[in-house]
């Protein structure tokens, strides 16, 4: 694929890091594709073209819908998961979660997800992470990293769940999913006001999907959420940051759209519960989104930030410059501001119970 990035608008070392994250990725994805799925060599040309030719100006996202078919979806997210989680384990072996670190894998109403605990965390507060990956592909287990840090800093126990991904499950699978798990923590006694929702990318969007789906069915609403680089909206498309957001722009991320809204049937892309950028946000718990300004999510998720305190919610967003999107988990064990994004969620998450 030809890249849309420019990396040379970053700082060295988080270059070098970017750089050496594409490379491994590259080779990763070719073994898979020599050994388990060779018709992506026909495929990937089609996302390279069509991914430039969007970046260029050259045809519309909607003139895209239909390039990619459902089975070469299917294709192409089996060589992403296989990427994703390998790349999640060299990261954990470089950069392991903590050795005392209690993960068990639990059933929560039909939903795959682990418990992941470290010490210390109290046993009556939860954070239900929903990790991202563009709907299509990231787990529980590639997320570790993130989520034990995130348990650290806010002494809470952490849920994290594997709700179904497209295309095989297009929405509301996702969305089901992660309001059964937040209802399952009720039935297990978890009180509203002692649970956080927090999720990055795809998974900042069901996060706060899943809390408007909360309050329009008249169930009670979290203590508070937390966005890291949430995807706001699919009614516009921001391309204007594609030279500095490399890994969203170079990935060929159209194809994710009709993946997740549905190839055959979509949901309309104007529905709050997909662009929560759109939701009437009146009785919204406190929100906090982190978000770097090169990103392509950067514009609509301070949109939905000034949205939200337009309507009276305690929304805040914390912002870092020359950052990639969400670092906080790329970028853990490798970039200092991962680290400090994470210790600044912790604070805002603990000050919610001052």
């Amino acid at each position: 694929m030809m890249p849309i990035a420019k990396l040379d608008k970053f700082r060295e070392d988080v270059r070098r890091f970017l750089e050496m994250s594409t490379e491994l990725q590259i080779k990763i994805s070719i073994e898979y594709i020599m050994k388990k799925a060779p018709e992506i060599q026909t495929i990937w040309p089609k996302v390279a073209t069509n991914n430039e030719k969007l970046f260029k100006g050259q045809v519309t996202r909607d003139e895209l819908w239909a390039v990619i078919s459902k089975k070469e979806m299917v294709a192409l997210a089996g060589m992403l998961r296989n990427m994703f989680e390998k790349m999640a384990n060299i990261g954990m072996e470089q950069n392991p979660p903590p050795a005392d670190l209690q993960v068990v894998r639990v059933d929560a109403d039909g939903v795959p997800a682990e418990w992941q605990i470290v010490p210390g965390a109290a046993e009556d507060r939860v954070m239900l992470y929903f990790h991202g990956g563009g709907w299509v592909m990231g787990s529980a287990h590639d997320y570790l990293r993130l989520t034990a840090a995130l348990g650290k800093v806010t002494k809470m126990r952490v849920l994290s769940a594997d709700y179904r991904l497209a295309p095989e499950h297009p929405y509301p699978a996702a969305l089901q999913d992660c309001t059964k798990a937040y209802e399952w923590l009720l039935r297990q006694g978890f009180k509203p006001s002692n649970i956080i929702i927090a999720g990055d990318s795809a998974g900042g969007n069901l996060t706060l999907t899943t809390i408007l789906n909360l309050r329009d069915n008249g169930i009670h609403l979290p203590k508070g959420a937390v966005g890291f680089s949430p995807h706001t909206t699919f009614d516009t498309f921001d391309l204007s940051h594609g030279e500095t957001d490399p890994i969203l722009a170079d990935a060929g991320t159209f194809w994710w759209v009709p993946a997740y809204l549905g190839i055959e049937n979509p949901v309309d892309s104007k529905n709050p519960l997909v662009s929560p950028l759109l939701a009437d946000l009146r009785g919204f718990p406190p929100v906090l989104v982190q978000a770097t300004p090169p990103e392509i999510l950067f514009e609509p998720g301070r949109q939905f930030v000034e949205r939200a305190k337009a309507a009276g919610v305690d929304a805040t967003l914390q912002t870092w410059d020359g950052m990639f999107h969400v670092w906080q988990f790329f970028g853990l064990g490798v970039v200092p501001e991962a680290q400090e994004a994470i210790d600044k969620a912790g604070e805002w998450v603990n000050k919610l119970y001052e």
